[in-house]
């Protein structure tokens, strides 16, 4: 095991010490920085068991070995008794693996979802509570508001680890990247985790609206650094070097999306060869 020391990015990180396991540290492309995959010995029997749980729909199984899910928790930070806030969480892929992880171990699962209303924001929710409302396999999951600079997620310092997957690309696409993170910041308790998984641009330049999907690393970095979460890890986990990033329909024409049309049909069989997309996994810490 070595200690690799990492670089300031774009003047907003400070020389921080990480630790790695068998690897050299890994470059964020076009950063200007090196940060060491971070290394665990720590084995969590439960989430294992979580993960391997018969009633996580077949689909959801089915992406495992794109999204890592016992690796990326692991490298997160996840620990027994959390309070974990998913924010957006769609489908629930997180939340079949972390609701009964959470609830076994004494834990608390919130869901950040939109604000009630006589809207598609209530149907959400209305439809989430339904489909997760086993308690005695989910626990009792909670629900908050992520209405970034409208409500906060919680009470102030309340959070151990806040999830973000594949959404700030969205956040970006729709204009409202600096309140969900300070929104986030305010709900993290101090050296509370941020957790970030999203499409990665680099080594391409994003977009400036990410209208593909992909966000390049430094602007998830200096947004989240500007809500004062400092940047502590990244790692390759969830990396795809197949992926070229330059499709008819941005990051949703692969899987699972699969999106195209009668021109772009032909290229389907190579867009599936790809797999799921090139991903950053981002660890902030909030000081």
């Amino acid at each position: 095991m070595t200690d690799t020391t990492s670089n300031s990015l774009t003047g907003l990180i400070n020389r921080r010490t990480f630790l790695i396991a068998g690897a050299a540290a890994m470059p964020l492309v076009g950063s200007g920085a090196r940060f060491a995959h971070a290394a665990t010995t720590y084995d969590d029997a439960v989430l294992r068991d979580c993960i391997a749980a018969p009633y996580r729909p077949v689909e959801q199984v089915h992406r495992d070995p794109w999204r890592h899910p016992y690796q990326s928790l692991l490298f997160w930070g996840l620990k027994p008794g959390m309070t974990v806030i998913d924010l957006q969480p769609a489908g629930g892929y997180w939340t079949y693996i972390l609701a009964p992880y959470l609830a076994r171990t004494g834990g608390r699962y919130i869901a950040g979802l939109p604000d009630t209303g006589p809207d598609a924001g209530k149907q959400a929710r209305d439809s989430f509570a339904r489909t997760f409302a086993d308690s005695a396999r989910f626990g009792h999951i909670e629900m908050a508001p992520f209405s970034p600079g409208k409500a906060p997620l919680g009470a102030p310092d309340t959070a151990d680890m806040v999830i973000s997957a594949r959404e700030i690309h969205n956040w970006i696409r729709h204009g409202y990247t600096a309140e969900a993170m300070h929104a986030v910041a305010a709900v993290l308790k101090a050296n509370g985790i941020f957790a970030v998984e999203d499409h990665r641009a680099d080594p391409h330049a994003q977009k400036p609206d990410a209208s593909d999907g992909y966000v390049a690393v430094a602007t998830i970095v200096q947004a989240a650094a500007k809500a004062g979460l400092m940047l502590e890890a990244s790692s390759e986990i969830n990396a795809n070097p197949k992926d070229t990033k330059d499709y008819p329909f941005g990051v949703w024409s692969l899987p699972p999306t699969r999106k195209s049309d009668a021109a772009t049909a032909p290229q389907r069989t190579a867009y599936d060869a790809i797999g799921e997309s090139d991903r950053m996994t981002l660890k902030f810490r909030k000081p």
